[in-house]
């Protein structure tokens, strides 16, 4: 390997880690946002003002801005379809989810998806489930549940709030295998999120107008802060981060999902005074060891 191959390499190493490491923080920094945007609105109307506001913003900067071209016929469905599984049916649900359940839990979850997924590959390709992953998928539902016992008990949980989230997971994982598995040609990823942001948020817009009640929506600074993270750090900077380690190695890009709960609890006990126990630590080891097993053996 030559010298300048050798610096290309190690540069690119390094954007990859930096990449990893921020979108792990932004990742789990959506949990606390979006408890604290339901302090002020409903579920729903903090989804809509979310992706629309991040959507158009990704779509003016990559067609007007960047000069990138329009999908092709044959990308609207694609396009659409990861939409619905990756925007209407996993945010929708996770931000329903928040209502109850705790920031901590919920970035929690969202570091269970590589089990879920290599869980889910295999159900949808018809291929052996490994007993690892059977084994990694029982550490981090029981991981999940020692740390949820103390908030079950002092309300920061509930068991439907669990369901619902375990339901976004299994969107989210779902989502995943389905963008990997398309063939985006030259389509630049900024047009991908933002078509794909775009019609998730078309998706839930009948949803949002039956279950509308403006006496539940104040439109304050705690709402604007909230919507405006969840759509630029998190919905615009974060996913491209994630879509730029998954097109690099989705194996790997999965790895930095291990940071996700231990930022997450960060956060959430400055932001939100979430208590962190033994059972926590205790829910989180487990968590961690599970995705640990489940990733050295897909390395193996």
């Amino acid at each position: 390997m030559t010298g300048v191959t050798l610096q290309k390499t190690q540069s690119r190493g390094f954007l990859l880690f930096t990449a990893g490491v921020l979108f792990a923080f932004l990742w789990a920094s959506a949990s606390t946002a979006t408890k604290l945007g339901l302090q002020s609105a409903q579920p729903f109307v903090i989804c809509i003002a979310r992706f629309f506001f991040a959507g158009v913003i990704m779509l003016v900067v990559t067609h007007l801005v960047m000069r990138n071209r329009m999908p092709t016929r044959a990308e609207w469905k694609p396009l659409a379809i990861y939409g619905f599984l990756n925007i209407s049916l996993y945010l929708g649900l996770y931000v329903v989810a928040m209502k109850n359940v705790s920031p901590g839990l919920g970035s929690m979850a969202i570091a269970t998806n590589p089990v879920l997924i290599s869980l889910t590959s295999a159900l949808l390709f018809k291929q052996r489930i490994k007993s690892i992953t059977w084994i990694s998928l029982s550490l981090c539902t029981a991981g999940v549940l020692i740390a949820a016992y103390p908030l079950l008990q002092s309300s920061f949980a509930t068991p439907t709030g669990l369901t619902i989230l375990f339901l976004s997971m299994v969107s989210y994982s779902i989502g995943v295998l389905y963008f990997s598995k398309q063939h985006w040609s030259d389509l630049h990823i900024l047009t991908i999120n933002g078509w794909q942001t775009i019609l998730g948020g078309i998706f839930l817009l009948p949803i949002a107008a039956i279950t509308y009640e403006p006496s539940l929506n104040h439109w304050d600074l705690k709402f604007a802060g909230s919507v405006l993270w969840l759509a630029v750090p998190v919905s615009i900077l974060g996913v491209q981060l994630w879509l730029f380690l998954l097109r690099d190695n989705p194996v790997k890009a999965s790895f930095w999902l291990f940071l996700c709960p231990v930022f997450g609890y960060v956060i959430a006990n400055i932001v939100m005074k979430e208590p962190i126990s033994a059972f926590t630590i205790g829910g989180l080891s487990l968590v961690l060891t599970g995705l640990y097993l489940v990733q050295r053996a897909k390395k193996g």
